[in-house]
């Protein structure tokens, strides 16, 4: 290396020593052009370990092999943690050119390790023997996780069969880069301008503010922008009484990555579909879900299909009472028009105002972001004993990201929290958890960093961001996520924090959620925006009597979802894939509603398509939402939705877990049985009469 490159690597920032006491990375001093060399250094770094690693004269142990695989690629986490979640959070051209090359440098890199002979013989010859090695519990479970991943990765595959799945996996990152990267670009170049009062009709003040926010920000003061975040789009559909405007941003927001265009995500689909296919049958699985779920919760896809289909049909049966009432309603206000997808969620706002006095203008004056996010604190303090101090100083990737020091009751630090509440064109659409570090006691007492993305619309100027109550409950979803990676106490970074199985991960996202509909949580924080008054007692107990309203068209347009993908997976025609017509024959097979859309169509599809995460995985919303249904009636059955004594077992076997376990025996310690789907279908009302 010349002493030129040497000074240069020194002076990036990603590699050099990061001084902020909480090891927040110093996001200021951080250019797109920092981030390929801090790259190309970390990866000669763990190529560096790994050869060393490999050719040790020692035989094989724990220690020098399972535990030096877990401290090598240091510096590879530290690089990668920053530019993934900016890629996600605060991205701009430069950063996704990068994100392009080294989706497939990435992937090489990992398929050099996990297909490597001499290492997996290492592993493997470990993982033989590991009845006799003197392993604890948790070292047990590393080794079990480190041969199932090499197995899974293709290390048992002759030389021409990892030669095919390296250059698969190689493809599949590049495809699943440009498939998000379409996805963002549609979303952030469709603007719907409102211009004077007929376009705004029925747009309440919160709405419209937002929207004159976001025709500001493009350049357009003194007119009004509807933008395809969730946050405007959705909003803009329960109130504009536009039925022409509606129909249109309607089509714009299910039509992402489906233009015919550049950004048409169709033919990256169908190569991904066969190239996952291929990859299946490489490692022996007659079909993709077959190999994504063996190595899940569910274990087949006969089994999460057997949950979906108990779930369908109560459900869709629900939606077609439900389609029903907002025909009626609208025939009876002489509107002559036959219910559309966009038509849905603005005649359910007016259903649910006739029928429990709700209006959701009314009730998101009661719910500021900050007031949800104390609540969120307040319940994590009551169940876990966390304490959250706002830090003021500390290095920002944007204006608006706001950070806190998490400490348990003793005073002693547990991480840090970073939030990153607001939508903008940077960003991508919809809401998540990362960590910019995990924990672990491997290399010392590493406290994690972890940040919770939104795209919620700010407030106006002076005004404080407010919230819809599924805005609210997407802010304790992920809050729930965030406690998993704050609270999690274990040795080894591999079994950190959601480090889970993706159908088991949920679970402590969507247990959280229950404690946003406590009363108690809800007296002391929904209040007013301007008086400071709590939520009016009749408006709390309307709220909480209607949380199952329109639970048939919430839940059939997330199982359609679900059963796609699903079905996509399945797949063994080797004929090239149509995905429109998939789509719509798949949908067509279960009767789907035609007055109801795909929470994600297959062409915007970033939980599937996007990376691996969720292929064959999308059921796992469902799948977590047995246990969470079950796992808070263990609360309910104390009488005290805080009980201390439940609350401890939840922290010691869910939350600060990780993967300590396999989910079925942690949920078991938890709650002492496996549950079934009653308490979800009670839930979402799915058990009660159709009729209402």
């Amino acid at each position: 290396m010349t002493s030129t490159l040497s000074s240069q690597l020194e002076r990036n920032p990603l590699l050099a020593e990061w001084t902020d006491p909480q090891g927040i990375p110093p996001f200021e001093t951080i250019a797109p052009e920092d981030y390929r060399p801090a790259f190309d250094t970390a990866l000669e770094r763990q190529k560096a370990e790994i050869a060393a690693l490999i050719e040790q004269p020692a035989s094989p142990t724990f220690a020098n092999t399972i535990e030096g695989l877990e401290r090598s690629g240091a510096a590879l986490k530290r690089v990668g943690g920053v530019f993934f979640n900016l890629a996600g959070s605060h991205t701009n051209d430069a950063m996704q050119a990068v994100e392009r090359e080294m989706a497939p440098v990435l992937a090489k890199h990992r398929n050099a390790i996990f297909m490597n002979d001499a290492l997996f013989r290492r592993v493997d010859e470990l993982y033989a023997a590991r009845q006799d090695l003197g392993l604890n519990a948790e070292q047990s479970r590393v080794l079990d996780r480190y041969h199932t991943i090499f197995v899974r990765a293709g290390a048992r595959l002759d030389s021409s069969g990892k030669k095919r799945l390296a250059a698969i996996t190689e493809r599949l990152a590049s495809l699943g880069t440009q498939f998000s990267q379409n996805v963002l670009a549609d979303e952030k170049s469709y603007r719907l301008v409102l211009d004077g009062e007929p376009d705004l009709t029925g747009l309440p003040p919160f709405l419209r503010e937002s929207a004159a926010r976001a025709a500001a920000d493009a350049g357009m003061p003194g007119k009004y922008v509807i933008t395809l975040s969730r946050s405007s789009i959705e909003p803009f559909l329960q109130f504009s009484q536009r039925r022409d405007l509606r129909e249109q941003a309607f089509k714009a927001w299910t039509a992402r990555g489906d233009s015919g265009g550049a950004t048409d995500n169709k033919a990256i689909i169908a190569e991904m579909i066969a190239l996952r296919a291929e990859r299946a049958r490489l490692l022996g699985y007659g079909t993709f879900a077959d190999f994504k779920l063996a190595d899940t919760m569910a274990k087949t896809p006969d089994a999460v299909l057997a949950l979906l289909n108990e779930v369908w049909a109560p459900a869709r049966a629900r939606a077609m009472v439900e389609r029903d009432d907002l025909q009626r309603y609208a025939e009876r206000k002489g509107e002559a028009i036959t219910i559309e997808p966009w038509d849905w969620r603005y005649y359910a706002e007016h259903v649910r105002l006739e029928r429990h006095d709700l209006d959701e203008s009314v009730i998101k004056t009661y719910f500021q972001l900050d007031r949800i996010i104390d609540a969120a604190f307040e319940t994590a303090g009551r169940l876990f004993g966390l304490r959250f101090e706002e830090l003021k100083d500390f290095p920002r990737y944007h204006p608006d990201i706001r950070a806190w020091r998490v400490m348990d009751a003793g005073g002693a630090v547990v991480g840090t929290f970073i939030g990153d509440y607001f939508a903008r064109s940077s960003k991508r659409s919809g809401a998540w958890m990362s960590a910019f570090r995990s924990q672990e006691k491997l290399a010392g007492d590493i406290r994690p960093i972890i940040v919770n993305v939104m795209n919620f619309a700010k407030g106006g100027e002076g005004e404080p961001a407010l919230l819809s109550f599924d805005d609210a409950r997407t802010l304790f979803h992920e809050f729930g996520h965030a406690l998993h990676g704050l609270l999690s106490n274990v040795t080894y970074p591999l079994l950190a924090g959601t480090s889970v199985s993706t159908d088991f991960v949920e679970l402590p996202s969507q247990l959280f959620e229950h404690w946003l509909s406590q009363p108690d949580i809800l007296r002391r924080y929904a209040t007013h925006y301007r008086t400071g008054e709590p939520i009016p007692e009749p408006l709390l107990q309307r709220l909480m009597a209607a949380r199952n309203f329109n639970q048939g068209f919430a839940t059939v347009e997330y199982l359609s979802s679900a059963l796609v993908d699903i079905a996509l997976h399945q797949r063994k025609d080797p004929t090239s894939l149509d995905v429109a017509a998939f789509e719509k024959d798949a949908l067509a097979s279960i009767g789907m509603p035609r007055e109801i859309v795909m929470r994600h169509r297959t062409p915007h599809f970033t939980h599937v398509f996007s990376g691996d995460g969720y292929s064959s995985g999308y059921y796992s919303y469902l799948w977590s939402e047995v246990l969470d249904a079950d796992a808070f009636t263990a609360f309910e059955e104390t009488g005290d939705a805080f009980d201390p004594a439940t609350a401890s077992k939840l922290k010691q076997f869910i939350y600060s877990a990780g993967n300590l376990r396999d989910p079925a025996e942690a949920y078991t310690a938890f709650r002492g049985k496996l549950p079934t789907p009653d308490a979800l279908l009670a839930k979402r009302g799915l058990l009660a009469p159709v009729t209402e």
